[in-house]
């Protein structure tokens, strides 16, 4: 006599409908944790009170005592410039990308 372990060992059906479940909730942990990565990200990126960054450089640094209107306000930055979100295709920083990219051609094909 089979176990339940067995039979649903042997259902192909049942391991399908196992391993689909399985990739939904590694999707959606995923999707959180690139959601954690771009939120953080967009911190650093935009945070006033540094004076650089790793992928700008630190040349503020040095005028930093000079100009404090420098400190006060808030970066801009361009969205090529999220080297952590766009690591990944599926981040919302690469969907946004995407997007961009999309409606220019739209546009562009439209002329």
């Amino acid at each position: 006599m089979d176990s339940e372990g067995q039979k649903t060992a042997n259902n192909p059906s049942v391991m399908l409908a196992s391993l689909l479940s399985r990739r939904a909730k590694l999707q959606d942990e995923l999707r959180g944790i690139e959601k954690q990565v771009y939120d953080l990200e967009t911190s650093y990126l935009q945070d006033p009170t540094q004076c650089g960054n790793v992928l700008k450089g630190f040349e503020g640094f040095l005028s930093s005592s000079k100009n404090t209107n420098f400190l006060k306000r808030s970066r801009k930055f361009q969205p090529e410039d999220r080297m952590f979100s766009l690591s990944s295709v599926t981040s919302p920083a690469a969907e946004e990308l995407a997007a961009a990219r999309d409606g220019k051609a739209y546009i562009l094909a439209n002329i």
